[in-house]
């Protein structure tokens, strides 16, 4: 796989349109998951238990959902997959159903601190810029961030009344962009910045890690930012280096250019859709949104983060936040406090089941 050939930088206009990054679901693969799902709760395992052997995806089945993923390595580095018929299933149906076909793509990351393996990106009242604070559990609006994984992956099941648009920027073309026209804050992405992992990290470990916003590996560019985790890190941890100057205005440019319209793409997820996005190469937000009264018709996507045997090496800058560089490792994830021994043998399965590196469960 040649990323640098095929993974290209857009802009607005561009994904407007050309729109092969709109997937859908045939009728055969539908029934093919729906069969694998019918088998998986045969067997009454939990998530964690499940094989791919467990979720027989027959081969149309197969084929759309690999090639979903894999489209997201190459050409755009996103994709909306259209057409999974969540209104025949109940919530916890859609949960094995997507864990399922997860199975047949990678390794999933566990994403908090009580090391949840899925979230459910839903309003329950949390706040967003406090210390800890995360965005999947409030309606507010997101800074432009990447999530920590090759791809995250959102389902949704119900949309919101009004908002939650999803924005997507290419940080390939603004770092094309950076290059042309700011040149003097080029060296500034690569400084260290410290991200602060909001209580998310392991027992064992830091809650901070150094990143560079942008590097390259064998001629991969990847690109990193979290605007509030980094000024929390700057916030709660007299220890970490105070930003400089020149690293404060790149941050700066970055809170404008990737909510300019010319790069920034505003896409609605509807009932039924996965949108799947390399965390990599392409930057993503939400607006804020309003909810439905009724519980059963609040918005309410879930999500999982993929770590996938297709990904391309990461920057050497990078080691300390993702622990593995190297292409197709299992990397990334918040490891959390609530790691298990039946996570950490479902990791080792998927991971000898995908041939990935794996240097965190053996």
């Amino acid at each position: 796989m040649n990323q640098i050939a095929q993974c290209r930088s857009w802009l607005s206009r561009d994904v407007e349109r050309d729109t092969s990054w709109v997937r859908f679901l045939s009728d055969a693969a539908i029934e093919d998951i729906d069969s694998a799902l019918q088998h998986a709760k045969s067997t009454s395992k939990p998530l964690l238990s499940l094989t791919p052997n467990d979720f027989p995806l027959a081969q149309a089945g197969l084929e759309e959902i690999q090639a979903a993923y894999a489209s997201t390595q190459q050409g755009w580095g996103f994709c909306l997959l259209k057409g999974f018929p969540v209104e025949r299933y109940s919530v916890d149906e859609i949960k094995t159903l997507y864990w399922g076909i997860g199975l047949h793509v990678g390794v999933a990351r566990t994403q908090n601190k009580n090391s949840d393996i899925m979230t459910s990106v839903k309003d329950t009242g949390g706040q967003y810029k406090v210390n800890g604070g995360r965005g999947y559990n409030t309606n507010a609006g997101l800074d432009f961030h990447v999530d920590f994984c090759d791809v995250v992956s959102l389902l949704c099941i119900h949309p919101a009344k009004s908002g939650g648009t999803s924005l997507i920027t290419s940080s390939l073309a603004i770092y094309e962009e950076l290059k042309r026209t700011r040149p003097d804050l080029e060296a500034a992405l690569q400084k260290p910045f410290y991200f602060s992992l909001q209580g998310a990290g392991a027992n064992d470990e830091p809650n901070i890690y150094p990143c560079p916003l942008y590097g390259e590996s064998q001629g991969y560019p990847a690109f990193r930012t979290n605007r509030k985790n980094i000024t929390a890190a700057q916030e709660y941890f007299d220890d970490v280096p105070r930003l400089e100057d020149d690293q404060i205005e790149v941050l700066d440019w970055l809170d404008e250019m990737l909510k300019e319209p010319r790069f920034c793409f505003s896409m609605n997820i509807e009932k039924g859709d996965i949108q799947l996005l390399n965390n990599y190469t392409v930057v993503h937000s939400r607006t804020d949104f309003e909810d439905y009264e009724e519980e059963f018709r609040k918005r309410h996507l879930l999500r999982l983060w993929m770590t996938i045997p297709g990904s391309q090496p990461l920057p050497d800058t990078w080691r300390m936040a993702f622990k593995d560089i190297r292409a197709g490792a299992v990397r990334g994830g918040n490891r959390g406090k609530g790691i298990t021994d039946d996570f950490l043998a479902y990791e080792r399965r998927q991971a000898n089941y995908h041939h990935m590196h794996n240097i965190f469960s053996g």
